[in-house]
């Protein structure tokens, strides 16, 4: 087996069609009722071609869970403690409503692994994740101690924010089930609800 960086332009769309394939399969049926042989017919490749690639449906799972995670915490990391508070949250929603817009599979996999209790990010959620939470709850305390935003909780107020947008693409058949939406115009209904939700909810009294 090669697990080498892939070098070739063939090695390179290849490793490319199985974790795009991997992605559809686990978002789908989850890391369990995932099989390499459903990766590989979502991939056009064979299971043997597959397996020179990744030597397990593990190993594509933690690749893809690794990229994942340096794209899903990018809004936050763009936080700025220098800039204006309420713009600055509001910011934050939005962008993190986009990503459940335009990366819904990715979404639907990272809570899969979540539910699963996080076997394979673990170390990331108590490491990264949580240092980056910490370092950012502390930028909205400041605003909160200064008066520029309401007083609430700051990790709290972070988890409701990934609950009220990553719920669009988490519970995407059931939003859709309700709303009967044409394509994604409820994305624009929720960006102006969510907007105006969190402008009220942080401007202080």
């Amino acid at each position: 087996m090669n697990h080498m960086r892939p070098k070739t332009r063939i090695q390179k769309k290849n490793t490319k069609a199985i974790l795009d394939a991997a992605l559809v399969v686990f978002s789908q049926a989850g890391f369990r009722g995932a099989t390499l042989d459903q990766i590989a017919k979502t991939a056009g490749l064979s299971k043997p071609n597959l397996l020179y690639y990744f030597p397990s449906k593990e190993a594509i799972h933690v690749e893809l869970l690794s990229g994942l995670m340096e794209v899903w915490l990018a809004p936050l990391h763009g936080l700025d403690a220098n800039g204006e508070p309420v713009e600055e949250i509001v910011k934050y929603v939005l962008r993190k409503l986009e990503m459940a817009r335009n990366l819904s599979r990715e979404s639907r996999l990272f809570a899969n692994e979540i539910i699963q209790g996080a076997p394979r990010i673990i170390d990331q959620i108590q490491g990264e994740l949580r240092d980056l939470v910490m370092e950012k709850s502390a930028i909205i305390q400041g605003w909160l101690d200064a008066g520029k935003i309401t007083a609430l909780d700051p990790n709290h107020l972070l988890f409701s924010i990934w609950a009220t947008t990553q719920h669009y693409a988490d519970f995407d058949v059931q939003v859709r089930g309700i709303l009967q939406p044409v394509k994604d115009e409820h994305f624009t209904d929720a960006a102006v609800f969510l907007e105006q939700f969190y402008r009220r909810a942080l401007t202080p009294a």
